[in-house]
């Protein structure tokens, strides 16, 4: 399978490819134990009344469910730039109160300019997703975005520890994302990353084997100097 070229203005489709998007949540459930992570994920994040968070790469709105199923009165702010995925997104979280806010477009200063500055920010499975240039911008526009003392949550494919594992990510996730976006991923290079982005206190909290790899949780903190 040919890799796709890094841009910093494109993007992988949440299943790979867009025609594949409607199949993406029955996906995510069956290949990564979604349900298990995501709530964890929240459970880490101990959101509180009133908080704002913004998840970016918000997808099909996976997250904003699982914080609604576990918290109240928190506004969440979510960013894609896929159209397809945020419609879906919408639709799914039509019910929730306070209604989650959902923005089409790639993260940069400009774009979340109207938002208020997170206490959280989170980036689940986009990571991967993307080239080592365009990681490297998430996590420097993440931390300009991030409120002082503020703190960034990241639930991804880590790095791949055992053999096993490493077969599992290079037979599936790699197969479909190709290797040239993954394979830092799996070589361990978030931690340095967001390092290098300006955060620190960094955190891995959680790991999850899947039939896909190694999932991670990762937590990070902005200093409120």
């Amino acid at each position: 399978m040919p890799e796709r070229k890094p841009s910093p203005r494109s993007y992988t489709p949440a299943a790979g490819y867009h025609v594949l998007t409607p199949l993406y949540d029955f996906g995510l459930a069956v290949t990564t134990r979604e349900r298990v992570w995501r709530d964890r994920l929240v459970y880490h994040m101990a959101l509180t009344e009133g908080e704002v968070i913004l998840d970016i790469g918000s997808g099909t709105g996976n997250l904003a469910l699982a914080i609604a199923r576990h918290s109240q009165g928190v506004r969440y702010l979510g960013i894609d730039p896929d159209e397809a995925a945020t419609r879906i997104a919408r639709a799914k979280t039509a019910q929730l109160v306070p209604a989650p806010e959902f923005l089409v477009g790639f993260l940069s200063a400009s774009t979340v300019a109207h938002w208020p500055a997170p206490a959280k920010i989170a980036i689940c499975l986009v990571l991967h997703q993307v080239g080592l240039t365009e990681k490297a911008r998430l996590l420097r526009e993440a931390w300009h975005k991030l409120a002082p003392g503020g703190e960034l949550y990241v639930a991804d494919y880590g790095e791949q520890r055992s053999r096993f594992m490493r077969l599992l990510f290079r037979l599936t996730v790699q197969q479909l994302d190709g290797v040239h976006d993954t394979q830092p991923n799996a070589d361990g290079m978030l931690p340095v990353l967001m390092r290098e982005a300006g955060f620190g206190d960094i955190r891995e909290i959680e790991t999850f084997p899947t039939p896909t790899g190694t999932i991670a949780i990762l937590r990070a903190g902005k200093s409120d100097a």
